[in-house]
């Protein structure tokens, strides 16, 4: 003990390590609008925040279990905003959340929830919370979103009109998101705010002179220091006053760390009097709490490992990814431990990484300036180069170098090139990984995308030749080494095609299998012939696609290879007085980019049942056969908005066997829903499932149509399971 506190002590002489104090989770601004009258409303997270009521304040009933029920309402008779004065709602971590609810009378165009901003601009405004009601947009109308001048806006769900609904935005310095509801709505979006401007953070209003004023009531607005998780908004959503589990972990999550010791540390849970610590280089380990991973019990909220005299005395390994976890404990409390969540950082490789150009990039320019960063503890760096595999590999005896950066000479068009770097350390020499890059003008754009999971068992692969091609050679197989060092009379080569025929059709592929593929060009008229391609790969899926929505594009139909998402899935803009759905959007792009399951598109259907149905067909030309590996369970995901009228969901194959979603609301469900379906209940009603010709998505009665309501609706990654 005596030792460790020796070391303890010397560590904080020499580098000002030990914290000498520790911050909670920090709520920055609770305003509960309790006071039911008044021109004031109380800061309740102690901080002084008090805002001041400007315009004629009005009270209102507010959300059931929310405080002592009342609420302000804000209209341009009403209360026009709050002024709470000024301050850094991130309280300098560059993080924050607001959580609130709010009631829209479904009124207005452009009206703000939160507002920190001296003006509009890159150095004058941190950022505003808004809500963009009847905009000139589609993309926006009845919209919540937060926009800051140098970043933009990003566009969030379709606020719901005469209900209320309770919105938190979180923002952890690089993503956004939205739970509506306590509901992750779209998943991250990328963002940035503006500087801790001299401005009062208003609530209701973009100013203090009544501009863009929200239309209805808001209640129980509160703003944090970082980004709650969503258990984490559950607990507000429901009133909730703390938060149990430790958070802003340091290093943070998934960091690389430049040293062999390091000072773990954390913030702690609001209930926490003590802290159980886990760490080791194995995640499930650190997450079961196996043997040799627990470090103990302690009061502070930091730990060094890594350092004689504490835990790995002999220091931490280079290359190495390491786990940790706190869990926090109270003794007086029936919950804890509170179990927190595995926290991760790597020690840099001794060997060099990063490499720029990254490992197999496509269309570098012949001038590139090759750079890379350096291995730990290296001091000199030695770079092998050249268009060969093999002798790049074997290479040996360089001239060393103290930077990290290397320039070629001028590099041929379309051509692969291999490049190695190893490091000294002064102990030793670490040999480097061999990473390639071919120049502009060779094969790209492979689709599958190279590395790409999940691909259907009958793929159709494609590639843009180069710039010199006149013929190819395809090369294909399971084998990555063979693929890699095929040539034509190897069993992967698959035959030659001409310029303009840049596909190569594999035929039907295992399922679950990682497949290699290579394509060199030739041209007997060039001297340079032949061009040896990159090496790509994919893996197929484990279950049948039907449709995944990524093949639909935005070319012009007199395009060979338009595919537009509303000629594959017919609905009724055609006819309308017997089928209410519209299927894409009326401008590119025609599928949604946006609000998606996986990938990066969806269908997006918009409904009105005002005829009785709406419905979209899509006819197969593929994936007929729904026996193959005994597939049993048809998987639709789907998810619609809140403010949608209540219809019955329902999926038809082959234009007659119809299976209704259980659930009446399905589509107001504002998460992405997945719905699975017994295969058996087409089979009985007829459906021949080894020739399965069409499948429709629909909303409302199908065999009795029913006037009704209108929304929108998203689909996506319509797949068929084995058991």
């Amino acid at each position: 003990m005596c030792k460790q506190m020796i070391y303890l002590i010397s560590f904080a002489l020499l580098f000002g390590m030990v914290p000498t104090s520790v911050a909670k989770a920090d709520t920055v601004g609770w305003w509960r609008f309790n006071e039911g009258s008044g021109d004031t409303v109380n800061d309740s997270s102690g901080n002084g925040h008090h805002g001041t009521l400007l315009g004629t304040p009005e009270w209102a009933p507010g959300p059931e279990g929310q405080g002592t029920g009342v609420a302000l309402l804000f209209g341009d008779d009403k209360c026009t905003s709050i002024n709470c004065g000024v301050f850094d709602p991130t309280n300098g971590t560059g993080q924050f959340t607001i959580a609130l609810w709010a009631y829209w009378d479904g009124t207005g165009d452009f009206q703000h929830f939160i507002t920190k901003s001296a003006g509009w601009g890159a150095d004058t405004m941190m950022f505003q919370v808004e809500l963009w009601g009847a905009h000139t947009s589609a993309q926006y109308t009845d919209r919540v979103g937060i926009s800051y001048q140098a970043a933009g806006s990003v566009e969030f769900s379709v606020m719901p009109k005469n209900e209320w609904v309770h919105l938190a935005w979180t923002f952890d310095g690089t993503d956004l998101r939205l739970y509506l509801n306590g509901v992750d709505e779209v998943g991250p979006k990328p963002f940035s705010i503006g500087p801790d401007v001299d401005a009062p953070l208003l609530i209701g209003a973009s100013d203090e002179n009544g501009g863009r004023i929200f239309h209805g009531l808001l209640d129980e607005v509160r703003i944090y220091d970082k980004a709650l998780t969503a258990d984490e908004i559950q607990i507000v959503m429901v009133g909730g006053e703390g938060f149990p589990n430790a958070f802003a972990p340091d290093p943070a999550e998934g960091a690389l760390y430049p040293d062999t010791w390091v000072n773990l540390s954390w913030r702690p849970g609001d209930f926490a009097q003590s802290h159980d610590v886990y760490f080791g280089d194995n995640f499930n380990d650190v997450n079961d709490g196996a043997e040799g991973t627990f470090l103990g019990n302690q009061s502070l909220t930091f730990i060094i490992v890594g350092f004689p005299g504490f835990a790995y005395p002999d220091g931490l390994v280079p290359g190495t990814t390491y786990y940790w976890r706190i869990d926090e404990v109270n003794d007086n409390e029936p919950n804890s431990p509170w179990k927190g969540n595995v926290w991760s950082f790597g020690i840099p490789p001794k060997t060099a990484y990063f490499p720029n150009p990254a490992d197999g990039a496509d269309s570098i320019d012949v001038d590139a300036e090759l750079s890379w960063t350096e291995g730990f503890g290296s001091k000199l760096h030695t770079v092998y180069f050249g268009d060969n595999f093999d002798d790049v590999n074997n290479a040996y005896g360089g001239l060393t170098q103290g930077n990290t950066t290397y320039t070629p000479d001028t590099l041929k068009l379309g051509k692969t090139y291999y490049w190695r770097v190893d490091e000294f350390d002064i102990f030793d020499t670490h040999k480097g990984d061999i990473w390639s890059f071919t120049t502009l003008g060779a094969v790209s754009n492979p689709n599958p995308s190279n590395g790409d999971v999940d691909i259907t068992q009958t793929p159709i692969l494609t590639w843009s030749p180069g710039v010199f091609g006149a013929s190819h050679q395809a090369f294909f197989g399971t084998d990555k080494d063979a693929v890699k060092n095929a040539d034509t009379s190897s069993p992967e080569y698959k035959g030659s095609g001409n310029l303009g025929s840049e596909s190569y059709d594999p035929g039907q592929l295992e399922w679950n299998t990682t497949y290699y593929w290579r394509v060199d060009e030739a041209n007997n008229a060039n001297p340079d012939s032949p061009w040896r391609g990159s090496l790509w790969s994919f893996t197929t899926a484990n279950f049948l696609i039907v449709d995944d929505f990524e093949s639909y594009n935005d070319l012009d139909p007199a395009d060979p290879a338009s595919n537009r998402i509303f000629f594959a899935w017919l609905d009724g803009f055609d006819n309308p007085a017997i089928n209410g759905s519209v299927v894409g959007y009326a401008n590119p792009p025609f599928a949604e980019q946006t609000i998606v399951h996986s990938g990066s598109q969806s269908m997006p259907m918009s409904y009105d049942n005002t005829v009785g149905k709406s419905e979209a067909t899509s006819v197969l030309t593929s994936t007929r056969d729904w026996t193959v590996q005994g597939v049993d369970t048809l998987t639709i995901w789907f998810r619609g908005e809140a403010a949608n009228a209540a219809e019955n969901l329902y999926v038809a194959l082959n234009g007659s066997a119809v299976v209704n979603h259980d659930n009446p609301d399905a589509a107001q469900r504002v998460a992405w829903t997945e719905w699975n379906i017994d295969l058996q209940a087409f089979a009985d009603q007829g459906v021949n499932l080894a020739n399965v010709n069409s499948i429709t998505l629909g909303l409302g009665n199908r065999n009795n149509p029913v006037a009704g309501g209108s929304g929108m609706m998203y689909f996506d990654d319509i797949r068929l399971y084995a058991p």
